[in-house]
């Protein structure tokens, strides 16, 4: 046995040098490459042995607590959030070597992030005081052209009718309007003034003229109603252009009645009653009614064209003014105190 063990000793050592030798004798065999990840590609699940900590505080030296503290690295991947303490303090422990930047956000303070720093093994890192902005405040503001908004009243004006019927466009349910532009008088007078149902008035009115055989000169039958016809047709038409439209250009002047609604029957009764003399320059300052007055005294003047010779002269001028003026005046009674119960479209109380 022993001689057996002694061979078989001797075999194993040969066999192991003929290994050695067979392995010495083949070519260089590439070793495997191990990848060291430098401190900016660790993921950032990785533990190290880095802290960061810090104070927020605002622009007085006040600590800020409960503000939003993000570490993030150098590429952009967040790795911690937190939230600073009552001391407006935080602190990041555990961080692997690498490049970081902290970004700081808190309710009514403007966004703040830190320089980049990188963090060495074992380092604590104090980062440099942080000292937060008052948010400066954003207010959406969309500026519109007066002319614009000045339409777009007009266009909600033209749309009130007495009873769903009768224009009732000159009247204003918002008491600080936009000014209206020369454009927007004429084309509003040219909307009342040839409303269909305007034009209904007007033979109305020249029945009751024929009726009570008013202006003789006319004559009777189909031709006087159509005389008397054209010449109410003529004295609204010249006076609705010449004080809603002409005159106010001139003048600055807005031509419309605005509401008041609200005060003792006396206050309303005054302001409803004063205008036709007392009128709204296109400054929103109140003004003497050029317009009405010289608007209807101009409409009268043009009525000596048309009327019969007989009923021509300086009496018939100042006559049509004179119930012109009344007119209005009583028009506007009507519209403070009954025309918003009874006229459809009207805006909402407190419409821009």
């Amino acid at each position: 046995m022993l001689c057996l063990l002694g061979a078989t000793a001797h075999a194993q050592q040969k066999t192991a040098k003929l290994e050695t030798s067979s392995s010495s004798s083949l070519p260089d065999a590439p070793s495997p490459q191990v990848d060291v990840l430098g401190p900016a590609a660790q993921t950032p699940s990785a533990v190290g042995t880095a802290s960061v900590a810090g104070t927020i505080l605002d622009t007085s030296g006040a600590e800020i607590p409960g503000a939003q503290v993000s570490l993030t690295h150098r590429d952009g991947i967040p790795l911690h959030t937190l939230f600073s303490a009552a001391g407006g303090d935080f602190v990041f422990t555990k961080l692997p070597a690498g490049s970081y930047l902290v970004i700081v956000n808190a309710k009514g303070f403007a966004s703040y992030t830190t320089a980049e720093f990188t963090l060495s093994p074992d380092q604590s890192y104090m980062v440099p005081s942080i000292a937060l902005s008052v948010a400066s405040a954003t207010t959406e503001v969309t500026v519109r052209p007066t002319e614009v908004i000045a339409a777009e009243q007009i266009k909600a004006e033209e749309k009130q009718r007495f009873i769903g019927v009768i224009p009732n466009f000159y009247i204003s349910y918002v008491h600080d309007p936009a000014p209206m532009t020369i454009k927007q008088k004429f084309s509003l007078a040219s909307h009342d003034t040839f409303d269909p149902v305007s034009l209904i008035g007007v033979g109305l009115a020249a029945g009751i003229e024929q009726a009570n055989d008013k202006y003789p000169g006319y004559g009777y039958g189909a031709a006087g109603y159509g005389k008397r016809f054209a010449a109410q047709f003529g004295d609204g038409r010249t006076s609705d252009f010449l004080s809603h439209a002409v005159f106010p250009s001139l003048f600055h002047q807005d031509p419309r009645y605005f509401y008041q609604g609200t005060g003792t029957i006396k206050s309303r009764l005054i302001h409803a009653a004063s205008y036709a003399i007392i009128t709204r320059g296109d400054n929103g300052k109140p003004m003497p009614n050029y317009s009405y007055f010289l608007g209807d005294i101009g409409s009268g003047a043009i009525s000596n064209l048309y009327y019969p010779h007989a009923d021509r002269g300086i009496g018939l001028v100042f006559t049509n003014a004179a119930i012109g003026i009344a007119g209005k005046a009583g028009g506007t009674i009507i519209r403070e105190f009954f025309s918003k119960r009874i006229t459809t479209n009207v805006p909402p109380s407190g419409t821009p």
